[in-house]
């Protein structure tokens, strides 16, 4: 049945590869918690006292709130696609709330940050050198996942429209606008690539012209903020994060800011309107005569 709900996921929900390696693996730590600590072998047995008491273990070992509630999540989605193929006559996960989660403002690199980044730190001249550049180029000026950056092909740049298209979660697509500076850098890399290593399938490749994978991205996002910014968290959704605020920052709409970076709900891309009203606050304390 969890091999069922998987597929289920997969080719009727689409969830991308991460939701489903995560919701296997809660579902499996699960499993090995009712077989040791209840001798529970059949997940259609469980019942809420089971489910609590897994919950509890959880918050005992110190794991997070937010991990904790999407193992929640995981539980919830599981019995009711079990429910609906009436594999159980009730849903024990009914009961079952989320845990309070202490809400964090998404970090962001600041504007006069992302200028040293991209316009006084140098790069090698190789294509190693010029395929990094591109990496924090297109992770700043379009606002893409991990994920959505390392499905990108070829065919997904459109030069005459200055856009790209972008394979976001679900399966969803989505038209990006770009800068005519990205799009010639765009087909300078791709012109030393082909070079480097001939057609390749997918638009970015690591040293040996392989599609590139997560770890890779990380460590060279990492390698060159550490350069230039002292937060704490240096990834590419930190890029993502700035790319949202600094729009908002300037000004943007937040319904277009929502669709750029194809959130489902204007709730999930109102977090980032915390970080510009830093920036109002600090323009009223300058400025207003009472502040």
């Amino acid at each position: 049945m969890v091999d069922s709900f998987l597929k289920y996921l997969r080719y009727e929900k689409r969830y991308s590869e991460h939701t489903l390696t995560a919701y296997e693996k809660d579902l499996e730590q699960f499993t090995q918690f009712l077989q040791g600590t209840f001798e529970i072998d059949d997940l259609t047995e469980v019942k809420h006292p089971h489910l609590r008491s897994w919950i509890v273990e959880l918050m005992e070992a110190g794991i997070a709130p937010g991990s904790i509630n999407r193992k929640i999540a995981t539980l919830k989605s599981y019995y009711k696609f079990l429910l609906a193929r009436e594999f159980v006559s009730t849903n024990p996960t009914g009961r079952l709330k989320p845990l309070k989660v202490e809400k964090r403002l998404p970090s962001f690199v600041r504007e006069n940050e992302m200028v040293v980044l991209l316009d006084q730190i140098e790069f090698s001249e190789d294509f190693f050198g010029l395929r990094d550049r591109v990496i924090l180029e297109m992770l700043y000026a379009t606002g893409i996942r991990l994920s959505e950056l390392i499905g990108l092909k070829d065919l997904d740049i459109n030069e005459y429209q200055n856009s790209i298209k972008v394979l976001g979660k679900r399966n969803k697509e989505r038209l990006i606008p770009t800068t005519d500076f990205l799009v010639k850098l765009l087909r300078n890399y791709q012109q030393q690539r082909n070079k480097q290593f001939g057609k390749t399938e997918f638009l970015l490749v690591t040293d040996n012209g392989d599609k590139l994978y997560p770890m890779m991205v990380y460590r060279t996002v990492k390698k060159y903020l550490e350069q230039v910014t002292t937060i704490s968290k240096k990834s590419p959704h930190v890029l993502r994060h700035t790319f949202a605020t600094h729009l908002l920052n300037k000004g943007a709409e937040l319904n277009a800011v929502k669709d750029l970076l194809g959130h489902t709900s204007l709730a999930a891309t109102q977090v980032y309107t915390h970080n510009s009203m830093e920036k109002l606050k600090s323009v009223f304390d300058q400025a207003h005569p009472k502040a």
